[in-house]
């Protein structure tokens, strides 16, 4: 479980950083659909890892809700300006 916590980490940013540089919308959000695809599988790794009491850290849950909220902040924007 630590493992895909780890990737699904890392798969987030890196979707953010490579819909950045390109160049249309489209291909700018689906970058962005995937990082938040990433951000629902490690919260989803969380709420497991409570669930099978390996512990429980509601901070870094709480946490993943305001990136969240970012990412389509984000994805929003995309879409209605002339990125």
């Amino acid at each position: 479980m630590t493992s895909q916590i780890r990737r699904t980490a890392i798969s987030l940013p890196t979707n953010i950083a490579e819909g950045f540089k390109k160049r249309g919308k489209a291909d700018k959000c689906r970058f962005m659909n995937i990082a938040h695809g990433s951000l629902e599988e490690c919260r989803y790794y969380l709420i497991l890892a409570r669930d099978l009491e390996y512990g429980e850290d509601n901070n870094l849950i709480n946490q993943l809700g305001v990136v969240s909220k970012l990412l389509e902040s984000y994805a929003s924007t995309i879409l209605n300006s002339g990125f």
